[in-house]
């Protein structure tokens, strides 16, 4: 049966639909089950690439910025966000954080950076074209989603979601005639199995015209940060630190939350997701999102290890990552431009750690991996 589904101010609508395709539920449960403190799946484990087999055979829709939620047969969900915008364009540079567009090839890109950097905090995202007519309208009985498809002027199907905001038929996506370009991202595991919480990032932006957030006027900022809990001990600012320089790679300005399993106490990794604002300027380097590192002067000692082995010509990031994107179905999914920006803000990042090396001294800048946290809760406040 297909049937209509209300999410909250960020996604209008989602319209779930029954699938047709064969049951992998084996690499769904392998996706929660390889989950552990450190990390979201285990260096050693070869299932997320059966499981990205397994997700580009699947399909169906939502919201704000027209996204797809898909409730699978097999017990996967997934979340497919349509191309908006082509590789070559850039952001403008006079668009908000805020309101830019949500990009598939960032989401794709942003989970193989995730693994090159070997964080592995990005749920597992492929790319996949899906037949908006065959696979969305000729399978619904639903008359409310029926009513939102229409073909253009130029023949192609297209539709759009009912929503508060830009969810108009001006704001529609449209098939080539009727096939779609997206990202197909895994869900997490539902919150009955891995209960998590999303937490209030400590350098969140001002989401308005005007305003300016704390950490942007003071220089001494994370003074204040560190006598703070959960980041006044253990590792959870040094994931905050992971963070902004994944955030500075790929350019993305909207994190403004974070998520953390809470199995894991405080003590457990940040998750990665939500990376659809990324890659928009390759021409642009945003020196503000390094500002955790900038003012706390602090970065793990493996990933400082990580980040000079990738700026050694043998494994230069930019070619690690064209080898890793070359996999995926909807290839070419970076284009050269942006592959350069990732060498030059590698090079951003270590310049910064170098600059605090010489002003605090190696052992007060490069910090032991796993320090355990004083506390054993995530009792947030």
């Amino acid at each position: 049966t297909t049937s209509l589904v209300l999410f909250g101010s960020r996604f209008c609508v989602v319209f779930l639909f029954p699938s047709v395709l064969v049951c992998y539920f084996g690499a769904w449960l392998s996706l929660a089950l390889y989950v552990c403190i450190y990390l979201y799946i285990h260096i050693k484990e070869t299932q997320p690439s059966s499981l990205i087999l397994n997700v580009q055979s699947v399909v169906k829709p939502s919201g704000l910025h027209l996204k797809l939620a898909l409730k699978l047969q097999d017990f996967g969900k997934a979340m497919f966000k349509p191309m908006r915008q082509e590789r070559h364009e850039e952001t403008p540079e006079n668009f908000f954080y805020f309101v830019d567009f949500q990009r598939h090839n960032a989401e794709i890109a942003a989970f193989h950076l995730d693994r090159v950097l070997d964080f592995r905090r990005v749920p597992p995202v492929t790319g996949r074209f899906i037949n908006v007519t065959g696979e969305i309208l000729d399978i619904t009985h639903n008359e409310e989603l029926r009513s939102v498809f229409f073909t253009s002027p130029a023949n192609n199907t297209c539709f759009f979601a009912k929503c508060l905001y830009v969810c108009k038929s001006e704001y529609a996506v449209c098939g080539h005639p009727d096939l779609l370009e997206g990202s197909m991202s895994a869900y997490l595991p539902g919150l009955s199995i891995a209960p998590r919480i999303s937490i209030p990032n400590p350098w969140i932006r001002a989401y308005s015209f005007t305003g300016r957030e704390e950490w942007e006027v003071n220089p001494l900022y994370c003074d204040n940060v560190k006598k703070l809990y959960p980041y006044n001990s253990g590792n959870r600012l040094l994931n905050i630190i992971d963070m902004a320089i994944f955030d500075f790679l790929t350019g993305n300005m909207d994190r403004h939350h974070y998520e953390i399993f809470t199995k894991f106490g405080d003590d457990g990794f940040l998750l990665h997701v939500d990376n659809a604002r990324g890659f928009g300027r390759h021409s642009h380097d945003e020196m503000s999102i390094l500002a955790p590192l900038t003012q706390c002067c602090m970065i793990k000692r493996s990933t400082l290890f990580r980040l000079k082995l990738l700026a050694q010509s043998e494994y230069r990031l930019s070619d690690v990552m064209r080898e890793s994107l070359s996999r995926d179905p909807l290839t070419p999914v970076l284009t050269e431009d942006h592959l350069q920006a990732l060498d030059r803000r590698l090079g951003q990042v270590l310049r910064t750690v170098g600059k605090c090396v010489k002003k605090l001294g190696e052992p007060q800048v490069v910090i032991t991996d796993f320090v355990e946290s004083s506390r054993v809760t995530t009792s947030h406040r």
